[in-house]
């Protein structure tokens, strides 16, 4: 790396003041509820291929409906609202998936089930742009800490919702799926008290003095550049993670013959160690800088992708736990460096990588589901092994200085 190329700036000297705990927590909480209604879809995939026989590639095109729909509207929706914030668009995109969830529970054909994916999807599209502009108005400059704490709570949803799947809906069947209405409603009520903390801020922040813009270091090239290599690296995890979280369960039941309830304690345990690496990345952001956690998070998985085809039932559980811990500290290191990269586009760029996240999962899914079609469910995860292996580009970012922490 030339050493006289432009850098990032530098990480912050000190702990910042003024971080908004309670609204940190309650959209946390929020990305929380949001993400476990998300995930009962792909944790009942079993029981919908068997009740509506379907094929590995409509479970794909599942997937695919409801990842695309997230992604396509997330970054119109952040362009909109940069321009225009709307506080109280996070109580509509969630009701969305309240009304997505309950055509889920109802649904008797394979285009209605996609219609109730695409309305899910639709209410993720309008959540996380605007949810993480919160976040960073939330920080109080921890920019790191603040979007991990925030996508620890949709990560940590995202892990119960197969519990609860295995607990609840594959015992008591598709129509308990209406039930979960109730953790819609209850993240809309916190979601209006959300909007109206934000609605005041906003307040305050047009009465303040206008800040001078703050520009990139960085020619219109060398971000784009940078931009394109973060998107290849979010293709090359969310490629993977789509590996795990839509076919994992059958990956176990094939190859180790283990019961459906057993293969989703299993998925729940990977989702589980991508809460704990999402913590992790924020935080040790800010310490030594993205560029590092960017490093070592997807390159560093590397070894342990290659020798999950070949592990045993208890190394395939020690080997997921490894991948989802390191692996998911990447996300958070990439969207504060990424809003580093274009400063005051927060909606923008959150709604293009958080699009790009679901998007590359969607298209994971299908193209995944169709391999496994064509050869086996054991063949997807030999493929996949070598995705880490795009890691490789992260020399090519700019570098960052930073400097340690300081209480």
């Amino acid at each position: 790396m030339d050493t006289k190329s432009p850098v990032l700036p530098a990480a912050p000297t000190r702990l910042a003041e003024g971080v908004a705990v309670p609204v940190l927590a309650a959209i946390s909480v929020s990305h929380l509820l949001n993400d476990l209604i998300q995930s009962l879809l792909p944790a009942i995939y079993p029981i919908l291929k068997e009740t509506f026989r379907l094929d590995f590639a409509q479970i794909g095109l599942l997937t695919l409906t409801f990842q695309l729909t997230a992604s396509l509207l997330q970054p119109l929706v952040g362009m909109a609202t940069d321009k225009r914030p709307q506080p109280f668009s996070l109580v509509v995109g969630m009701g969305f998936t309240l009304v997505g969830l309950l055509i889920l529970s109802r649904a008797g054909s394979f285009p209605v089930l996609l219609l109730a994916a695409a309305l899910i999807g639709m209410g993720s599209s309008v959540f996380h742009p605007e949810s993480s502009r919160v976040a960073r108005m939330a920080s109080g400059g921890r920019h790191g800490l603040a979007q991990s704490v925030f996508q620890v709570g949709g990560n940590a949803g995202t892990a119960i919702g197969p519990l609860l799947a295995a607990f609840i809906v594959v015992p008591m069947g598709q129509s308990s799926i209406a039930w979960f209405s109730a953790v819609a409603l209850l993240a809309m009520i916190i979601l209006f008290n959300v909007g109206r903390w934000y609605q005041a801020r906003l307040v305050d922040m047009r009465a303040k003095p206008r800040a001078a813009e703050v520009r990139s270091p960085h020619t219109r090239t060398r971000v784009a550049v940078s931009i394109t290599i973060l998107m290849l690296l979010v293709f090359s995890k969310n490629f993977y993670t789509a590996s795990i979280t839509s076919y994992f369960t059958f990956y176990l039941i094939s190859k180790f013959q283990v019961s459906v309830q057993d293969a989703q304690l299993h998925l729940f345990i990977f989702l589980g160690a991508i809460a704990a690496g999402t913590m992790l990345g924020g935080p040790i952001g800010d310490r030594i800088g993205r560029k590092y956690v960017i490093w070592i998070s997807i390159l560093g998985v590397l070894p342990f992708t290659l020798a999950l085809p070949y592990a045993n039932l208890f190394w395939t559980g020690i080997l997921s736990v490894l991948i989802g811990v390191i692996l998911a500290s990447a996300f958070s290191a990439i969207l504060v460096y990424a809003t580093e990269l274009v400063p005051g586009r927060v909606g923008m760029v959150a709604g293009l990588f958080f699009g790009l996240s679901f998007g590359m999962g969607g298209l994971g899914a299908a193209v995944l589901g169709q391999l496994a079609d064509w050869t086996s469910i054991e063949t997807v995860y030999y493929v996949c092994s070598f995705l880490p292996a795009i890691g490789l580009l992260t020399y090519f970012l700019p570098n960052e200085r930073p400097k340690a922490l300081t209480a």
